[in-house]
């Protein structure tokens, strides 16, 4: 049976955050993800997973001076102390929500810096982030991001992604299969899923290329949850996508499955 979760940043945004997690529970999702937890205590968030018997299955490290434009850190040289702090604080985070999965962002690689040097900077990090992750039994995830959505970060492909999971030779890195971002890039998603398999640690859904509910626009996400099946992926699909109407009147695709 796959199972779902619903993308707090994105889903249920007509409440304010907090809100969301009941929001989440009374639609029917029995998990959630969301991009950042950083704006509150850990033990708040904890409080509102528990009230309403929520895993929490994903989130991301800190994005950084998103207002100059980055969107993570971990690749740019000379910041590597800074990312090494945010990653120590994700995992706090990820130990006290009891959270399986921490997304490790990468950031824009501007003109100005050497991509081979960002690469290397990188893998050093997700290399730490790993080895750290692996005391408290948390995985890395590495997500490619398009060229459409975040110009010049380090990887937009899902092969290039599996090519650094490759290089960081820890058991505990995984591909963060965004198909919606895949399909921008790569396309031929089923042989992706049959290709990466083992390797593939979460998966995210949004149509193409509208970015709204799975059930429209040109992917068949009805023959991707079939294909995942049947490689027997068992971790979580996360809604990450902007509802078109609002939430709960976008939601019936999902409801089969909740």
């Amino acid at each position: 049976m796959l199972k779902f979760a619903a993308n707090l940043s994105m889903l249920f945004t007509e409440l304010p955050f907090l809100q969301r997690f009941a929001a989440a529970a009374e639609a029917g999702f029995r998990a959630v993800e969301f991009l950042f937890p950083y704006d509150y205590p850990a033990e708040e968030i904890k409080r509102q997973l528990d009230a309403h018997q929520l895993q929490l299955v994903l989130f991301n490290t800190p994005p950084g001076d998103t207002a100059a434009g980055e969107w993570g850190v971990a690749a740019l040289p000379g910041r590597e102390a800074e990312a090494r702090r945010d990653i120590d604080q994700a995992l706090a985070y990820a130990r006290a929500l009891e959270c399986p999965s921490l997304h490790v962002m990468a950031g824009v690689v501007t003109p100005a810096l050497n991509a081979e040097q960002c690469r290397e900077t990188f893998l050093a990090n997700v290399g730490y982030a790993a080895d750290r992750a692996a005391e408290l039994g948390v995985n890395i995830m590495l997500e490619a991001l398009s060229p459409q959505v975040r110009p010049n970060y380090l990887f937009s492909s899902q092969w290039q992604t599996l090519a650094l999971c490759d290089a960081v030779q820890r058991p505990n890195v995984y591909v963060q299969l965004d198909l919606f971002h895949a399909q921008l890039v790569d396309g031929n998603l089923t042989n992706l899923i049959t290709t990466l398999n083992a390797r593939i640690g979460h998966v995210q859904i949004a149509s193409v290329p509208d970015r709204h509910e799975p059930d429209r626009g040109e992917t068949d996400y009805p023959w991707l949850f079939n294909a995942l099946r049947e490689v027997n992926y068992r971790g979580y699909i996360a809604a990450e996508y902007h509802p078109a109407n609002g939430t709960l009147p976008g939601l019936g695709w999902v409801k089969p499955w909740l």
